[in-house]
């Protein structure tokens, strides 16, 4: 796999990536002329056996350079070259995307890579914590706090911690990250951390514009100059990623490992955002059939009133004549039991679908005997239909008896205030 071969973009800024790439890159020491002379002479013209078996050997030492791993033997009187992976003729070279951390110093975050699972390290939080508290020397003004806990792969974790200092005078404020880190890379605490399991610590603080020019201004060791421009250039995101080295297959394996635990958690998010959804579509169709169940309770609930009102309209009006707005209201009562009566509205067509319903029971009757095969889901579905049919005529039908019901009540009222005028005026 020749270096810039592949592209890989991994959005997660956690411990593993940022020490391998933004903060675990050792600064580029100048190389010197003799090396860079005895790698040429081992590569090109070695001269330990002075014969044709010199330019087998030197095959051998650029196979060797390629894989970025054995000694390149060119002189017997000077010392193998060691190729490692960061040599720049390894092939097996990539450059990927970090994201570019967003915490300041001020905010005191350091993360700790601990060799346990992510679950043994949550029952344990509260143990860490005070465990931490030690280490740094048990400071009753110091107080250390968790900000976040994430699984890593290998059974390793993540967990992001602070400190905050309170002072006498009862402010508080959190330990600078850098000041934090520094202590907890001491020797002697350094031990005392792997005890607890820690086998990295990073600072999490975001680079200033200067240390950001100069970590692209220089190519990481071993990077051809071309290829780690090119890399800049294709940043899909030059404000939030960073380009770092992908050197030999274990970094690779390490960030396909870190992209397959980032995959498992945003799914493990989706299956909880998905059951979330059903839960709310669940609630949604349980609300629906509540609103028409309350419609059809107000429904009832307002013929009822209208009932109410019209027999308390009949008891304040009794023995008074006949008003200009009531007479109107007859006349518009009258008007609209004619339309019910009348053959080509409601009541007509009801009696005509009563008719067709009649008729489709007696033709059933008569074909009863036939045999026919009718699908089961159709058949339900049939039955559905007209049940449901059934229902809306029924409905329909009672809603008209209770109209005829209220108007006969009106006409009732109506009739006995008539008589009792006439008879006040006899």
């Amino acid at each position: 796999m020749a270096l810039g071969a592949l592209r890989v973009i991994n959005t997660n800024n956690s411990l593993c990536l940022l020490a391998g790439g933004l903060f675990g890159q050792q600064a580029q020491a100048p190389a010197q002329s003799n090396q860079l002379i005895n790698t040429a002479s081992a590569l090109s013209a070695p001269t330990l056996l002075n014969d044709e078996r010199d330019a087998i050997l030197a095959k051998w030492n650029q196979l060797q350079a390629f894989w970025g791993t054995g000694k390149g033997y060119f002189n017997n009187s000077i010392p193998p070259v060691d190729f490692t992976q960061e040599n720049p003729f390894c092939r097996f070279k990539a450059v990927g995307y970090s994201c570019i951390p967003s915490s300041k110093d001020e905010d005191g975050l350091v993360a700790l890579a601990l060799n346990k699972k992510e679950a043994d390290v949550r029952s344990q939080q509260q143990h860490l914590v005070e465990s931490l508290h030690k280490v740094l020397g048990g400071n009753p003004t110091l107080t250390v706090n968790v900000e976040g806990v994430k699984a890593l792969p290998d059974d390793q974790t993540e967990v992001i911690i602070y400190v905050v200092e309170r002072s006498p005078n009862g402010t508080s404020k959190r330990v600078p990250a850098t000041t934090l880190f520094n202590y907890v890379e001491q020797t002697n605490v350094k031990g005392q951390l792997q005890q607890l399991g820690v086998t990295m610590s990073v600072t999490r603080t975001s680079l200033s514009p200067a240390q950001l020019k100069q970590l692209l201004q220089n190519p990481p060791a071993g990077v051809d100059p071309i290829i780690w421009e090119q890399a800049k250039v294709d940043n899909p995101e030059p404000e939030r990623l960073i380009p770092v080295p992908m050197v030999g297959f274990k970094e690779l394996l390490r960030r396909l490992k870190i992209q397959e635990q980032m995959t498992k958690q945003h799914q493990t998010r989706l299956d909880i955002i998905s059951n979330d959804i059903s839960e709310l579509q669940k609630n949604q169709a349980t609300t629906v059939a509540k609103i028409a169940q309350y419609k059809r309770k107000l429904m009832d609930l307002s013929h009822r009133v209208l009932q109410v009102l019209i027999r308390q309209e009949i008891q304040r009006k009794s023995g008074y004549a006949i008003q200009v707005d009531e007479e109107h209201l007859r006349v518009q009562l009258d008007m609209i039991q004619s339309e019910l009566n009348a053959p080509t509205q409601f009541k007509g067509r009801l009696n005509e679908l009563m008719s067709q319903i009649r008729m489709q029971n007696h033709y059933g009757a008569v074909r009863a005997e036939e045999k026919y095969i009718v699908d089961t889901d159709l058949l339900r579905e049939i039955k559905q239909h007209l049940k449901q049919q059934q229902e809306g005529l029924s409905h329909l039908i009672s809603v008209i008896k209770d109209d005829m019901e209220d108007i006969k009540i009106i006409e009732q009222g109506l009739h006995d205030s008539v008589h009792v005028r006439a008879g006040k005026l006899s």
